[in-house]
């Protein structure tokens, strides 16, 4: 990739290459203790992240680490919903290892739905990414209260067609080893997100190499990067599922989708809002669920992470506590 960019811009190409050599040659700080474990199902878990009132379960995709979440004591979703006068509980979907006969819809079906009946009262939902599209349809198979979805697709016909097509040849390749392993490597993942622009990822490196190693900037750099490349593999049902299904034939969008035997429908009798990336290349704010739309002019990525996540938190804050609404 990155001599591909140096085809056209060589002096970005020298720096991306000083800033992945910094990168992999950096220090990384202390892992940070995990959070208690409150319910269990199979590998899956709910950690409490603080906070007092009615519970928020916020999910994260199949594809990375849930960190990206709670990625440090500065940036943290999880944190933010547990000053909304909510209670933040991170789900970890656990070692793939584990889920490895799950397809998408039975990850929702088999965990998540059951990790909600653990609770005291039906929670609200925050899903990000594709974990976002699973929120909704937990939401058709068991009661919530309500369910915000961030940088979330369910109309992937929506997606560009190059994207979807050029998703589609690279598991026409990898579909065969990944059946002999029984799961789809995350580096296949990783080169699909990659192709989707080329440039901006090889200029993020070569402006990190120009970064002070020992800045916040270059730490908050370092961990967002070791999370992207650290996720597990992806069950094998759950990536042809998602692959074939879902950026194939779009069972959600056109209403397709059946999980325990229900079709799901993004319209539910609960409060809904789905907020989009104006950027985002991952995620395309049209393939969104339709519905009440806040859009964040911002990325995939840093509409959580990046200074763009205040305008998310705010219309979190005043999405799961309707009183806040008519303040300024």
């Amino acid at each position: 990739m990155i001599r591909s960019v140096g085809e056209r811009d060589l002096e970005t190409a020298r720096a991306a290459l000083d800033g992945l050599a910094k990168y992999e040659n950096a220090a990384r700080p202390r892992a940070r203790s995990p959070r208690n474990i409150i319910a269990q199902v199979g590998p899956a878990v709910l950690r409490d992240h603080g906070g007092g009132g009615p519970a928020v379960i916020l999910v994260p995709s199949l594809i990375n680490p849930p960190h990206v979440l709670d990625l440090d004591e500065e940036v943290s979703l999880a944190a933010a919903v547990a000053q909304m006068g909510r209670r933040a509980l991170l789900l970890d979907w656990g070692a793939a290892r584990e889920r490895a006969e799950l397809d998408v819809g039975a990850h929702v079906e088999k965990l998540l739905v059951p990790l909600m009946a653990k609770l005291d009262q039906s929670p609200a939902l925050i899903g990000y990414c594709l974990g976002g599209t699973m929120t909704i349809a937990a939401a058709n198979l068991a009661p919530v209260e309500r369910v915000a979805t961030v940088a979330a697709p369910w109309h992937f016909s929506d997606y560009p067609e190059d994207s979807r097509r050029s998703l589609l040849e690279l598991w026409g390749h990898a579909r065969h080893a990944a059946a002999s392993l029984k799961v789809l490597p995350m580096e296949v993942l990783q080169a699909a997100f990659w192709s989707l622009d080329p440039m901006r990822t090889v200029s993020k490196f070569a402006s990190f190499a120009a970064l002070d190693p020992s800045s916040p900037q270059a730490r908050r750099f370092i961990t967002l990067e070791d999370w992207a490349n650290e996720g597990e593999a992806l069950p094998l049902p759950a990536a042809r599922e998602l692959i074939e299904d879902f950026f194939g034939a779009d069972l959600p969008g056109k209403g397709n989708w059946q999980v325990g035997g229900m079709r799901m429908k993004e319209e539910l009798a609960v409060p809904l809002l789905h907020c989009t990336a104006a950027h985002d290349r991952i995620t395309p704010a049209q393939s969104a669920p339709h519905g009440d739309i806040r859009e964040i002019d911002s990325g995939h990525v840093g509409m959580v992470v990046g200074s763009a996540r205040t305008a998310l938190h705010d219309a979190l804050l005043r999405f799961l506590n309707p009183a806040c609404r008519s303040q300024p």
